[in-house]
């Protein structure tokens, strides 16, 4: 793996040199854009909108625009209006993980220690692990400030970017009915969810649709027709909820025997 961004943890007095490295990576499949016509790749360019010629990369600046002009900014500024964030992931305080909202979540990272940390990383994650607490801070990469926590795993520090608040949209504007479910429904619907009620197991879940994506492309490339698919029928036209409930229980037992 190749490190993403370097700086450390600031814990109290203590800093904590790191590399942080991408935790995830797609799953999907990597499709190439063609021209129908003769399959030959697209290719993109970065154009000068006034001469319509290509720019090259180390041509490209990034700018603001205020009041009809463009306020061009390097990377010394970007560094300059926060240099602390741009290196050093501080430590605001320690929290309950339980008492984020999933809505907040974005993108997990690994933590590795440089070595010059190893002893003040450990610590860190073993302290995390006995209290059952989260670190929250902040820090900047690739020029943009993220909100973060950071967690024990196994051995290791995970950092998850959580979102700003600011960056949530309000549910104003969705039009969200305010029926109450009928204590029937409501209590054939809990059993349910219990009869459906299991430990978390991740491992079970996979990125089944690529796989079958992938045999479709093998099949053509072989130049078989792939056969028309068979879609289930997953709602009922009924509006009766409750006959719905029985009947879903009714399925989950039968899968159950």
């Amino acid at each position: 793996m190749k490190a993403i961004w370097t700086g450390a943890i600031g814990f109290g007095l203590v800093n904590i040199p790191i590399k942080l490295y991408s935790a995830v990576h797609g799953s999907e499949l990597d499709l190439s854009m063609l021209d129908k016509k003769d399959l030959a790749n697209i290719k993109f360019k970065r154009v000068n909108e006034n001469t319509g010629k290509e720019v090259a990369w180390e041509n490209i600046v990034r700018g603001y625009k205020m009041d009809e002009k463009y306020v061009v900014l390097t990377d010394e500024d970007f560094k300059k209006a926060s240099p602390e964030k741009s290196k050093i992931i501080e430590i605001a305080e320690f929290i309950n993980e339980t008492d984020i909202d999933s809505i907040y979540y974005d993108t997990p990272y690994y933590l590795e220690p440089e070595k010059q940390g190893t002893k003040a990383y450990a610590l860190l994650r073993d302290a995390l692990a006995k209290t059952k607490k989260a670190a929250l801070g902040a820090f900047v990469m690739r020029n943009r400030e993220d909100l973060c926590i950071i967690k024990p795993s196994e051995h290791i520090l995970v950092l998850n970017k959580i979102r700003f608040q600011q960056e949530i949209r309000s549910t104003d504007e969705l039009s969200v009915p305010a029926a109450e479910a009928k204590p029937g429904e409501l209590k054939m619907a809990i059993e349910l969810i219990n009869h459906l009620s299991g430990k978390f197991d991740i491992s079970k879940y996979k990125d089944t649709y690529s796989g079958e994506l992938m045999k479709l492309i093998q099949a053509k490339a072989k130049g078989k027709k792939p056969a028309a698919p068979h879609l289930k029928v997953v709602h009922s036209s009924t509006t009766d909820l409750m006959s719905q409930l029985k009947a879903s229980l009714q399925k989950s037992a039968k899968k159950a025997s």
